[in-house]
């Protein structure tokens, strides 16, 4: 996919953002400056934009996938299973057995945890 004005639009809207956005969020911000981009569009440009790692695509249970930057400190997530908000995780140490993935070349480590957050641990949500 050729950079366009859209795909530097909805790569700046993820990088920019502090937030996990949706696809639906993202075309809300999208559509300020490029009115007539269409839903589809924003779709199919966040999928490259994810395959080709240049953001981050979040899957949640809900199915309904959030984006977020790619950062120089690498860093996970935490999916609230009661009120579904997402949080960084930046301290989180995780080992595997380079025996068993001698075979393979390692691209990415992708880890999500999920539980319930602390503001809904003490009612808020």
């Amino acid at each position: 996919m050729r950079n366009t004005k859209q795909k530097e639009l909805i790569f700046k809207i993820i990088s920019s953002s502090y937030n996990h956005l949706t696809a639906q969020e993202v075309y809300t911000e999208a559509r300020k400056e490029i009115d007539n981009i269409s839903l589809g569009t924003v779709y199919r440009i966040l999928n490259n934009l994810a395959d080709n790692h240049q953001i981050v695509r979040i899957k949640t249970k809900s199915g309904v996938d959030h984006y977020d930057r790619k950062e120089q400190e690498k860093h996970n997530h935490f999916i609230c299973d009661n009120c579904g908000k997402i949080f960084d995780v930046y301290n989180a140490e995780y080992l595997y057995d380079d025996k068993e993935l001698s075979d393979f070349q390692i691209n990415n480590v992708d880890i999500t945890f999920s539980g319930i957050c602390n503001e809904c641990i003490k009612g808020r949500n």
